[in-house]
């Protein structure tokens, strides 16, 4: 078992510090893969309201210097959404105890699905505020975002963090540190566990994120408003969803009598946390897909 297990690589968290006053201050490669996310997210939104014929009418939704203004937004509605979902839908009774640690971001704890609702709201007030198509600019976030989730998930493999379930896989990590080598293994062995934020980097980033810039440049989906959007939703949730199943679930899911972790179960059977925020944003995503479709099927009627 140990010459078919991968060893984790010599990473460090830090790309470099520098000490100033007395206080070290550090550039993480997560901080990095946010802040990279961000300007290619940036990059492509712009690329894509500079081309009319992507558009219905050939009028795109936005100018390039409200898509510059729109992310502002987007980094508050990523940071406040993410910090407060991970308190509401993984530790709310921890951070109900101690309100003062909900603002100690750089501690880490950020939730996907928080973030996601958090990027809804602002883009979804912004538009309001600038009398913007609403499903045009989801659909040129939507189209935007694989990349940085890409980046992320890369950046939580070099961290060491949320890895997966043990695993006698050849391609299984031994990762460091006392959590992820406590998988009720012999005495002075070693253990492996999925890689499964690599996992989630191929599914939700470069696979999801080639079949969604496809679609805009090869298939013209941004013609139907919402076709992005729903495509984005249903296609993360399902990664998600499935993912679940390779990933180790947060500590404070699991217990004696529940160690695969489920949030939802009953006698044994049941959904993960993840997965179950993820299937509401399925359900959403296809109900988007087929509004999308109707519009089309009704416009070629016409």
């Amino acid at each position: 078992m140990l010459a078919e297990m991968i060893q984790f690589p010599n990473l460090s968290p830090e790309i470099f510090s520098v000490t100033l006053f007395g206080t070290e201050f550090a550039l993480r490669w997560y901080a990095l893969a946010y802040i990279v996310g961000i300007l290619i997210a940036w990059f492509l939104a712009v690329r894509a309201v500079k081309r009319p014929a992507l558009w219905a009418n050939e009028a795109p939704p936005m100018t390039p210097r409200q898509v510059e203004d729109l992310m502002t937004w987007i980094i508050l509605g990523v940071i406040l959404g993410g910090r407060i979902g991970y308190v509401l839908f993984y530790q709310p009774s921890v951070y109900l105890q101690n309100p003062a640690q909900i603002l100690r971001i750089w501690e880490g704890g950020m939730a996907f699905h928080g973030g996601l609702l958090g990027v809804v709201l602002a883009s979804w007030f912004y538009a309001r505020a600038h009398n913007i198509n609403k499903l045009q600019i989801a659909d040129l976030v939507a189209h935007a975002v694989a990349p940085g989730l890409l980046l992320g998930r890369l950046a939580n493999f070099v961290n060491a963090e949320l890895w997966g379930r043990a695993t006698d896989l050849p391609w299984g990590v031994a990762f460091p540190g006392r959590a992820a080598q406590k998988c009720g293994q012999a005495l002075g062995e070693i253990c492996a566990r999925h890689p499964s934020q690599l996992y989630e980097a191929a599914m939700e980033g470069l696979i999801l994120g080639a079949l969604i810039l496809w679609m805009v440049y090869r298939r013209q989906a941004f013609l139907a408003s919402g076709r992005i959007l729903g495509v984005f939703l249903a296609g993360y949730g399902i990664a998600r969803f499935i993912v679940e199943f390779f990933r180790q679930p947060d500590a404070q899911f699991i217990s004696e009598g529940n160690p695969l972790g489920l949030a939802w179960h009953i006698g044994g059977f049941g959904l993960t946390q993840g997965q179950a925020l993820s299937i509401p944003m399925i359900l959403i995503g296809l109900w988007f897909v087929l509004r999308a479709r109707k519009t089309d099927l009704d416009e070629v009627r016409a």
